[in-house]
C-alpha cells in the first residue's frame, strides 16, 4: 500500500495481481477436462467476499481500492468457473481501465494532502478539488456497475449468465455475486462521503 500510485496503478489495477485469471484464461481447455471448474469457483466466491468485507471496514484510501481489486478478481473468477472464458477476459480489460483511474485519482489526492490517508481525517475536499472528486466519481460509479458505464455491461454479463444456469452452482454465484456487488457500492460510497463530501476543517488547514 505505500508503493507510488503510478506504480500501484499498473501493478494492482492491470498487470501483477490479474495475471493469475490470465493464468486460467490461458490454460482454459485444461482446466475443461480436469473437472476443477468448481474450485476455481468456490476460490473466486471466498476471494471476492472475504475482500469486500474486508474492504468495508479500512479506513486507508488506498487499501480500500486495493482490497476492491481483489474482490473484483472473484468476479473473473465466477465467469471462469462458469466455462465464460471471454467474459472474464472483457471484465479483466474493463478493471484494469477503471480501477487505474481510482489509483492515480487518490494519489493525486494524497499528494495534494500531504500524504493523508486516513479517510477518518479527511472530509469536504469536493470544495478543494472538484476536478479531482469528478474524475473519482466516475471511477466509482463504473466499480459500482452503474448502467450505461462500462463496468456496468462486464458486471451484469457474468450477474446474467450466472442466473441463467440452472443449477445450484450456477444459482450459488448468482446469488453471492448480487450480495458483493451490494458490498462494492456500500465500500465506494463510504468512501467517496468521506472524503470528499463529509463535513470536516480539513480544507481550512490546506491554507
Amino acid at each position: 500500500m505505500s508503493a507510488p500510485s503510478p506504480v500501484s496503478a499498473l501493478i494492482r489495477a492491470a498487470t501483477l495481481v490479474t495475471s493469475g485469471i490470465f493464468l486460467i484464461l490461458k490454460f482454459s481447455y485444461i482446466i475443461e477436462i480436469s473437472y476443477t471448474i468448481t474450485l476455481i469457483s468456490l476460490i473466486g466466491i471466498f476471494t471476492a467476499l472475504f475482500s469486500g468485507l474486508t474492504a468495508l471496514v479500512q479506513n486507508d484510501s488506498k487499501r480500500i481500492i486495493a482490497y476492491s481489486t481483489c474482490s473484483q478478481l472473484g468476479y473473473m473468477a465466477f465467469s471462469c468457473g462458469l466455462s465464460q472464458y471471454h467474459v472474464s477476459f472483457f471484465r479483466l480489460i474493463n478493471h484494469g481501465c477503471f480501477k487505474a483511474l481510482l489509483f492515480l485519482g487518490i494519489g493525486s489526492l494524497i499528494h495534494n494532502i500531504d500524504n493523508k490517508q486516513d479517510i477518518r481525517n479527511l472530509g469536504n475536499l469536493i470544495m478543494v478539488f472538484p476536478s479531482n472528486y469528478s474524475m473519482f466519481l466516475i471511477g466509482s460509479l463504473t466499480l459500482a456497475g452503474i448502467p450505461f458505464l462500462s463496468g456496468f455491461y462486464s458486471k451484469d454479463t457474468i450477474i446474467e449468465i450466472s442466473f441463467v444456469n440452472y443449477s445450484f452452482h450456477g444459482f450459488s454465484i448468482y446469488f453471492f455475486s448480487l450480495f458483493i456487488a451490494i458490498l462494492t457500492t456500500i465500500y465506494s460510497t463510504r468512501l467517496i462521503y468521506l472524503v470528499y463530501l463529509k463535513n470536516s476543517n480539513l480544507n481550512r488547514l490546506l491554507f
